[in-house]
């Protein structure tokens, strides 16, 4: 019996996929199909894949050509599979060329040409465009989100609403749209990603989502829960998404790393800890209140609440304001208490400190070494180190690409893929509301 193997990601499943198996399968008496992961697929680049692992697995066991369907998860497996699956003939299409030849050590290699003209990425591209502006007054920030919106497939930023327009930069001045009038950017586009000042959010979401606008908003979106449920109402009553752009939310290792919890990789979690600083002037965040706890709590609390959960018993916020009229802290830490965990996080704007990110638990600990949001690593520890193990993701664009293709993805299919739950960002505008309100304890 000849054995053959073939791999590919068989996004949205077309004629040419079909073909191409048919053609494989032909070459042998069994064919076994692999199908490579999401995860495996964002390392090797590809972040605009429209459908899950198990809708591709399953659109190609409908087809009937694969005799078995493996699951392609890292590099290097290909060497594994065909000694494993003892494989005769390892086939792929033809625009892989010669980059497979290091396999002829292991069984036979033919390259299959394509069927011309068709292809997923151009299915993709056909699709409706999605237009974006881009709203708020951080420009190197936004100078990058603009650079990795181009790798994402069906999106396009076409405008911008600033107080800086007439400084902006050259990638930013040639957008088709250039304002400072927020209304005459929402005649132009079909969603907004919003960077601006959290007291601008509200109103500036409210006022897209009644136009039928899709919004994206930094955190936080809000900073009072019942203007959040308010937004949350109109958004559902005008078909629209809203979503918390929290990078970290959308990142491989991260998710990978709720994973492993859920599975009791440490036992019992008992223990959250995470900090955020980075040294900043007040003269040029203040005005906008992008203060400790608006630019870096959310975040913070983005791991004790999808973790422990948004149930705490009690909640302690410590701050150090230094300008009392604009509530702009220096430092915040806010302790939570559990029925059976606790949690704590620290974020500053004027200290620094290690920014690391530490998960507790009873049979070992989780450890992302600074700086934890942007993490394409960590650490499972154990009491006999021998034990510990240590996981590597690839994080691309600091994973600003990887949140507007689910975004996208979002709208397009109605659905938001609760990367961070609606109750998670209700906590965290509750929370804020607290601060704001002053119910926390000063220190000098």
């Amino acid at each position: 019996m000849t054995r053959v193997i073939t791999y590919g990601t068989y996004d949205m499943l077309h004629y040419g996929h079909i073909r191409l198996l048919e053609r494989a399968k032909s070459l042998g008496d069994y064919l076994i199909v692999g199908v490579t992961s999401d995860d495996f697929d964002k390392a090797r680049g590809k972040i605009n894949v429209q459908q899950s692992l198990m809708e591709r697995v399953e659109a190609v066991r409908i087809t009937g050509i694969a005799d078995e369907i493996i699951i392609e998860e890292y590099e290097g497996q290909k060497i594994e599979d065909i000694r494993r699956l003892d494989i005769d003939i390892f086939t792929v299409g033809s625009d892989w060329e010669g980059h497979f030849d290091y396999l002829k050590e292991y069984c036979k290699v033919i390259y299959l040409s394509r069927t011309h003209g068709v292809s997923s990425t151009a299915i993709r591209s056909s699709r409706r465009v999605l237009t974006m502006g881009l709203v708020g007054d951080k420009i190197d920030f936004l100078t990058r989100f603009l650079n990795e919106s181009k790798f994402v497939n069906g999106l396009h930023v076409c405008g911008i609403c600033s107080n800086q327009k007439n400084t902006l930069p050259e990638s930013l001045r040639t957008l088709s749209v250039v304002t400072d009038e927020y209304d005459c950017l929402l005649e132009h586009v079909d969603s907004v990603y919003l960077i601006s000042s959290p007291v601008n959010h509200y109103e500036q979401i409210r006022k897209a989502l009644e136009k039928g606008i899709h919004v994206l908003c930094e955190s936080p979106i809000v900073t009072d829960p019942v203007q959040y449920d308010e937004l949350l109402r109109i958004a559902k009553e005008n078909n629209c998404i809203l979503s918390e752009a929290i990078r970290t939310a959308y990142s491989t290792a991260y998710s990978r790393l709720l994973l492993m919890l859920k599975s009791g990789k440490i036992g019992k979690v008992v223990s959250v800890d995470a900090t955020c600083t980075a040294i900043r002037d007040i003269a040029d965040d203040a005005e906008a209140k992008w203060n400790s706890i608006n630019e870096w709590g959310p975040t913070a609390m983005l791991p004790v609440f999808q973790i422990l959960g948004c149930k705490y018993v009690t909640k302690q916020i410590v701050s150090n304001i230094v300008n009392e009229k604009l509530k702009w802290d220096a430092f915040t830490k806010i302790d939570f208490v559990y029925a059976d965990a606790v949690a704590s996080i620290k974020v500053g704007k004027g200290v620094k400190s290690e920014g690391e990110l530490i998960v507790s638990g009873t049979e070992g600990y989780i450890y992302v070494p600074a700086p934890w949001w942007k993490t394409d690593y960590f650490e499972v520890r154990y009491e006999n180190s021998v034990n510990n193990q240590r996981y590597f993701y690839q994080l691309d664009g600091e994973g600003i690409r990887y949140e507007l293709v689910a975004f996208s993805k979002a709208v397009e299919t109605g659905q938001d893929a609760g990367y961070i739950s609606a109750g998670v960002s209700r906590e965290f505008s509750r929370i804020l509301n607290d601060y704001e309100n002053g119910r926390i304890t000063l220190i000098c």
